[in-house]
């Protein structure tokens, strides 16, 4: 992750005030006059307040205080003060400047408003500047991007539907929770294609949380969770046309709009992906599928008063895939040529959200949202459609005091799946329902320490209350050195068509017997940091954190001899454990990147190989960055992948994967990018046949490396 901060501090003329007085003070842009909410306001080098919907703060001062005020994007400023009258409010203009598109300061994963440089909760953020690069390679998704974050493995489970499967700290994907601006709206039959339907082009940023995350979002955030933040729209007029096309025959066209008056703001995000169906390796069935797709994202901004935001959208995501044999896709079937799968499906979601702000910095919370996702699948000799609803509705309350902040808040939600057509499943309707309450509180116990202490409590229809404690410590010890700590527990509630570590048909799915219980987590994490800066453009910073997961009694899938996948709850338990290390190095215009991720996951139920499969030991990459002038950029990206067992206890190869880019800004408005995926061409079909059995009746292998080869795109980008 690209992290770059910095502050910026200019004088003020003298304001005056006597030792009990309290100041108000209303913050604005300089250039849109409107207010500023979230201000951070320290006295001395002490956060006291934060800048409240309507940009006021109000807080008691002390003669000669010295008052820092700084905001992301804003040039930060300093006030002396040595008298002021009482009640009166003081109105600072904050100047904007070109944020680096490399800084975030404010995650919101952590509820409270935090600077992530001293949340006691480890959040990593992948934002601006690394939306818009996804958006110039891989402009239909996120899936490729996360895939470059250590501790984190993205690998597609499916030739023909080409789905990809996420695993955090080498647990499956059931384990990580994935979230779309707080929201949790991809889980079960929904999961399917979820991560990879949503643009970079239409996001601020991606917040992700490695361990349990699960007292503040419920279930489901075991090995980790990912939170997709949404643009929001500024005075200024964005508008960008992005268009993209590889040699493996895709094509994407991309247009985001957004703007901000007064009373009322917007954001558009409109979107089609086209892709061929491709025989890399010659072998007769589809490397990549053929698709069509559509996505729109419409949101509407109301600013009724300085204090409070209505924000209303809608999300369509309308896609076609089909893979497998190629004769088929071209139609061009026969008797022995007919193997296909075909998926179309649909996602419908409508969003609420209303922030209310009050004095004191008190933040009210309301958000809701419904989605609706149909999926049909037709193959050789079945087809089947379902759907699921997914609602999702909250009311959080932020209370700052002093330093301090206090969060808490309660949610329901829920999923319903139906069978709408075929009777070729076994599964049944299913319907789940969970209340949640939460309260969590921030606490600066010293200077330099910070406590984040919380607790939740759920209850689920099916399977009973659970109680979710967690524990988190900050601790800086001087300039340059930092730690962190913490402990969190999770659960996950069987659930059939959660993503598992193999893609199975849907019509080999049984119901989860009644017997079967949840899962149940404990997870741990501790860390040290090391950050030194020099120069105007030098810093050097190091972060090493190691981990620690137990899933006790863990729902196993087992594909029995007539092609069945049953469900049961192992005797043991899943342990994963390891070590995470990052290091990045600026120096001037060059950015160096290196992360190095080991991983021991293991089957504790198992007697031999007990190693989770398709989890790579050792992991590695590098990234080199150069900024050859305003106009020009290069880099380039290695990654490595280690050996990795297979069900049957053998070992794949390890494998080097490796990524080069070259950018060139036109002017102001126009930029244009040739980049190069998978350099050197290696494709796990090089090792191995794709396939066993007949043409007319194959047998996918589990995929471990990628199998699309050598790609190389070329994007051109208009920013108004």
């Amino acid at each position: 992750m690209r992290f770059l901060y910095f502050i910026i501090y200019f004088s003020l003329p003298y304001l005056s005030a006597t030792a009990q007085d309290s100041l108000r003070l209303h913050l604005v842009d300089s250039s849109s006059h409107l207010p500023l909410a979230g201000v951070s306001i320290s006295i001395n080098g002490q956060l006291i307040a934060l800048s409240d919907s309507s940009g006021t703060a109000r807080f008691p001062l002390v003669t000669g205080a010295k008052i820092s005020l700084s905001h992301t994007g804003y040039q930060s400023k300093t006030l002396s003060v040595k008298a002021f009258p009482s009640n009166e409010m003081i109105s600072i203009a904050m100047i904007p400047f070109e944020l680096k598109l490399d800084e975030v300061i404010v995650v919101s994963s952590t509820r409270n408003n935090q600077p992530i440089e001293n949340s006691p909760l480890k959040v990593e953020v992948l934002g601006r500047e690394e939306m818009d690069e996804e958006n110039t390679i891989k402009p239909s998704g996120i899936a490729s991007i996360l895939g470059d974050v250590s501790g984190i493995q993205v690998q597609q489970s499916s030739s023909t539907s080409g789905n990809s499967n996420i695993r955090i700290q080498g647990l499956d994907g059931r384990y990580t929770q994935v979230l779309k601006d707080g929201m949790p709206l991809y889980d079960g039959f929904s999961a399917g294609f979820g991560i990879l339907s949503i643009p970079p082009l239409d996001l601020k940023q991606v917040e992700l949380i490695k361990g349990s995350a699960s007292t503040l979002y419920g279930g489901g955030a075991i090995g980790g969770l990912i939170n997709i933040i949404s643009r929001r729209p500024s005075s200024k007029q964005d508008l960008i046309f992005t268009v993209n096309q590889t040699t493996l025959k895709e094509t994407n066209l991309n247009v985001y709009a957004a703007k901000r008056n007064k009373k009322v703001g917007y954001t558009f995000f409109g979107g089609y992906s086209r892709l061929a169906a491709v025989d890399v390796n010659a072998d007769g069935f589809s490397d990549i599928a053929k698709s069509n797709s559509v996505v729109l994202h419409p949101r509407m901004f109301i600013y009724p008063s300085s204090r409070t935001t209505i924000i209303a959208g809608y999300t369509g995501t309308i896609e076609e895939r089909k893979g497998g044999d190629m004769l088929v896709i071209e139609n061009k079937a026969d008797s022995i040529h007919r193997y296909f799968e075909f998926n179309k499906t649909d996602r419908h979601s409508g969003e609420l959200f209303i922030e209310q702000s009050f004095r004191k910095s008190i933040k009210l919370e309301l958000k809701a949202a419904v989605s609706v996702f149909n999926r049909g699948i037709s193959g050789l000799e079945h087809y089947f459609k379902g759907r699921q609803l997914n609602y999702y509705s909250e009311v959080s309350l932020l209370i700052p005091y002093g330093k301090n902040s206090l969060v808490a808040g309660i949610n329901i939600l829920g999923n319903r799946f139906t069978k709408t057509r075929g009777d070729t499943i076994s599964l049944n309707d299913i319907n789940n329902n969970t209340v949640g309450v939460f309260i969590q509180s921030s606490l600066h116990l010293r200077e330099n320490t910070i406590v984040e202490a919380g607790v939740r409590n759920d209850h689920q229809n099916r399977y009973g209350n659970f109680l979710l404690p967690a524990l988190s410590v900050f601790q800086r010890f001087n300039k340059h050195w930092a730690s962190r700590a913490g402990i969190g527990f999770g659960y996950k509630i069987p659930d059939a068509l959660s993503p598992q570590a193999k893609d199975y048909a849907i019509e080999q799915l049984q119901p989860i017997p009644l017997t079967v219980k949840a899962e149940f987590s404990t997870g741990f994490h501790a860390e040290f940091n090391y950050r030194n800066t020099w120069g105007e453009d030098n810093e050097f910073f190091i972060n090493q954190a190691f981990f620690l997961t137990n899933v006790n009694h863990p729902v196993i899938a087992t594909e029995q001899l007539n092609g069945n996948v049953t469900f049961a709850n192992a005797l043991k338990k899943i342990c994963t454990k390891g070590s995470d290390t990052y290091i990045r190095l600026h120096l001037h215009d060059w950015e160096l990147y290196f992360g190095y991720t080991f991983t021991d996951a293991r089957r504790k139920y198992l007697q031999q190989n007990q190693f989770v499969p398709y989890t790579p030991a050792h992991r590695a990459a590098f990234t080199l960055v150069k900024e050859f002038s305003e106009k020009w950029r290069a880099g380039l990206e290695a990654s490595y992948n280690g050996k990795q067992y297979r069900d049957d206890g053998s070992q794949t190869p390890g494998y080097l994967f490796m990524a080069g880019l070259f950018g060139r800004n036109i002017g102001s408005h126009i930029s244009i990018i040739l980049n190069c995926e998978n350099i050197l061409d290696y494709r796990q079909s090089r090792k191995e046949s794709l396939y066993t059995g007949s043409i007319s009746n194959p047998m996918f292998k589990t995929l471990w490396a990628p199998i699309d080869g050598r790609t190389i795109n070329l994007s051109i980008r208009y920013k108004l």
